[in-house]
């Protein structure tokens, strides 16, 4: 038990802990500094197969963390002192609850007696984050004991299983002085000799069966849909392939959200529509297309219309997720089922009427090349829609791709084009907000061997820039395409956006910041571009670090083109 740190008895809890996440599969840690936690920062710090980093602010330690496991699909372990320090994890816990992305948050904490006396950097921790941790557990103090030990592997044990299954948890872990690993004279050592051979030995032999659900004849219809929304699962290829072939058993057209693997893996002649926003705007056509039976993986995408049509068109549905409880935020006619798509099987004897699917396909052919033919008309980014067309084409196969909220996962949806590219697409989609995007994005690129790519607004990188401290720590690749339209733009599609003032000052809140002295000051690369077409840009992806790339746009301008050039697509 080499990896035990026994030089005192904070000492040696730390590390039991450690060591046994560790051999559950812990492989990497965000430590911010701190005093009170220091026996599990050093037993992070000190055992060599954790990936430790480092991150100063809490707030984007956390965001860091969440990118990690993202991108891993395995839990990810994040720690801070007492006091206000685990406040900052709060929008990252609550961006995981909501999304099912398992974190491990453990805040120090001062023991009993130095609690409720005007202690120094001491707050009420216990359930800090209420319903946003899955599971909460306030550990005991340290004891030289064997049964306390094995509490101890017990507990870290539980957070482990839980976290992977549930998503965020949240251990409080009290100390009391000696905090540093000062020796207490070699008891901890003689003790620790005592400690049985197997006492970690904590392997699991369990065999799950997936479970099927099967759909009959009696379910399907000749006028149905495959609605996929966003998802990202550990094999998006398996996924991918799974849901084509209930495509193909239904003869069902597939309606794939820019953040589902359909978008990205899906072979060329299968049958997903990606255009279906802009068709659906046009009154003609989405009565035309009103389906009879839909089934919907994971929950609805993005799209606001998409949605307002299904809800409108009465249709019988079922929505089928792993994650527990409610995913129809439609409340319509809707049957929930907690299971894995990939669980999924239909058996139909009915065949579908060739002309529905058919209509789609034609109808989303038609305004792709539409599309294609208006993004080709300029080699230079005057559009912000045109850069995220353009970036779907020249992103590396493969890749990650980071997209922050508001308009930039908005055109996605609309101009991003389908591939079978293997694209990995990842979106704070649980709450939908702008919080912690960069260093999110950070994560991701530190937890993967391939290039990842963050395509983000002015006002997202801002709100998140001091994960730019960060940018030393990074293992990986990180390209950030800078969308600088010069505040909020998201908010000129709305009807606020007539009334200024106050609209310009305080919704959509120009930055006056210069983005290359901000990313200069941290000693991050910054170039501003004007097409990302460019070839002496190709060989940069892949270049270990960070490196952020400005494409500025006029936001007034963008958004009266996006108008214009969604209606006039939707009439194609």
């Amino acid at each position: 038990m080499s990896s035990l740190d026994t030089r005192n008895l904070n000492s040696l809890w730390a590390s039991v802990m450690v060591e046994t996440l560790v051999r559950a599969g812990l492989e990497r840690a965000v430590v911010s500094p701190g005093s009170r936690s220091t026996p599990l920062a050093v037993a992070l710090a000190r055992h060599p197969q954790i990936d430790a980093i480092p991150v100063v602010d809490e707030r984007s330690a956390a965001f860091f963390g969440l990118g990690m496991a993202k991108s891993s699909h395995r839990p990810v372990l994040l720690l801070c002192t007492s006091g206000s320090a685990g406040a900052h994890y709060l929008p990252a816990m609550i961006e995981a609850k909501e999304s099912g992305v398992p974190l491990i948050a453990i805040t120090a904490d001062r023991p009993p007696e130095l609690r409720d006396c005007a202690s120094g950097q001491t707050i009420d921790q216990h359930r800090l984050f209420g319903n946003y941790a899955t599971w909460y557990h306030e550990v005991a103090l340290p004891d030289l004991d064997l049964g306390r030990f094995s509490y101890l592997r017990q507990i870290s044990r539980q957070a482990w299983t839980r976290s992977l299954s549930d998503g965020p948890v949240h251990l409080n872990m009290p100390f009391r002085d000696p905090l540093p690993p000062i020796s207490d004279g070699g008891k901890c050592e003689a003790w620790a000799h005592n400690l049985p051979g197997e006492f970690f030995d904590l392997s699991d032999n369990l065999i799950v069966e997936r479970s099927r659900v099967r759909l009959n004849q009696r379910l399907t219809t000749q006028r149905g849909l495959i609605v996929a929304g966003p998802a990202t699962p550990s094999d998006p290829e398996a996924y991918a392939a799974h849901v084509v072939k209930l495509s193909a058993t239904t003869g069902w057209p597939i309606l794939a959200d820019a953040l589902s693997p359909l978008r990205q893996h899906a072979p060329a002649d299968a049958a997903v529509i990606a255009g279906y926003d802009i068709l659906l705007r046009e009154t003609k056509v989405a009565r035309e297309l009103n389906p009879r039976f839909v089934i919907a993986l994971e929950s609805w995408p993005t799209s606001k219309v998409l949605r307002s049509w299904l809800e409108q068109s009465q249709a019988d549905m079922l929505m089928i997720s792993e994650r527990p409880g409610s995913r129809d935020a439609l409340q319509g006619r809707t049957r929930e089922i907690t299971a894995s798509p990939l669980a999924l099987e239909i058996e139909t004897s009915q065949q579908a009427v060739e002309e529905y699917a058919a209509a789609w396909k034609s109808a989303d052919t038609r305004v792709q090349q539409k599309l294609s033919e208006w993004m080709a008309g300029d080699q230079s980014v005057q559009f912000e829609g045109k850069a995220t067309h353009d970036l779907g084409r020249v992103i590396p196969d493969e890749a990650n791709l980071v997209v922050a909220s508001s308009m930039p996962v908005r055109d996605l949806e609309y101009f991003w084009p389908t591939s079978h590219r293997g694209i990995q697409v990842f979106a704070s989609r649980g709450v939908n907000g702008i919080d912690g995007t960069l260093s999110t994005a950070l994560g991701v690129a530190h937890a993967s061997d391939q290039p990842t790519v963050l395509l983000t607004g002015d006002l997202a990188f801002l709100h998140d820039s001091n994960g730019l401290m960060s940018a030393r720590e990074l293992k990986g690749a990180l390209t950030v395409i800078l969308i600088n339209n010069s505040g909020g733009r998201i908010f000129e599609h709305l009807p606020i956006a007539e009334f200024d003032p106050p609209y310009e000052r305080f919704f959509s809140t120009p930055p006056d910041v210069d983005f290359k002295t901000l990313c200069a000051a941290h000693g991050v690369t910054h170039a501003l571009i004007d097409s990302l077409n460019a070839s002496s840009l190709a060989a940069k992806w892949a270049k270990p670090g960070l490196r952020v790339w400005e494409i500025r746009t006029d936001g007034k301008k963008d958004a009266a083109t996006r108008k214009r050039l969604l209606r006039d697509l939707a009439r194609t």
